[in-house]
């Protein structure tokens, strides 16, 4: 999963406007993924067209998860995401119960979805773009 984010600062002003120019500049930023927002957890979802999360304590195959449990397409046991520890608690019998790919873009849209979040609550604007590779690059610009 990647996400790709970009920051751009305002753009670069004449000097005659103000004392010194502010330079332009872009940042790409890969992000190891901790699950711990429930807003972000049910933003996911609807992205992806899934079922709600719901609160509770799921059985796998021989184990049990507790969390918000998401349910993905063709999965046999929910993923139990534990928002206490930021981990995903699943059993997918390494792909034979669910396939992995659907797990890849759940991380991927809670990542972007918890990006938007932060970066609006802090006031910045925040544009996405899906790529050709399936990864979504996030233009995040602060306010002048």
């Amino acid at each position: 999963m990647l996400v790709r984010l970009a920051r751009l600062p305002p753009p670069i002003v004449p000097a005659s406007s103000f004392s010194r120019e502010v330079p332009l500049v872009s940042h790409i930023v890969s992000i190891q993924t901790e699950v711990r927002d429930p807003v972000a957890i049910l933003a996911a979802c609807r992205r992806l067209g899934l079922p709600e999360p719901v609160h509770g304590t799921a059985q796998l195959f021989s184990d049990q998860a507790t969390g918000l449990l998401v349910k993905l397409p063709g999965w046999l046991y929910p993923v139990a995401c534990d928002t206490a520890t930021g981990e995903l608690k699943f059993d997918n019998y390494n792909g034979s119960w669910g396939g992995e790919e659907h797990l890849d873009r759940f991380r991927q849209s809670y990542a972007v979805e918890k990006s938007m979040l932060e970066a609006r609550k802090k006031g910045y604007s925040v544009s996405e773009q899906s790529l050709e590779d399936g990864s979504i690059r996030l233009q995040i610009v602060a306010s002048a």
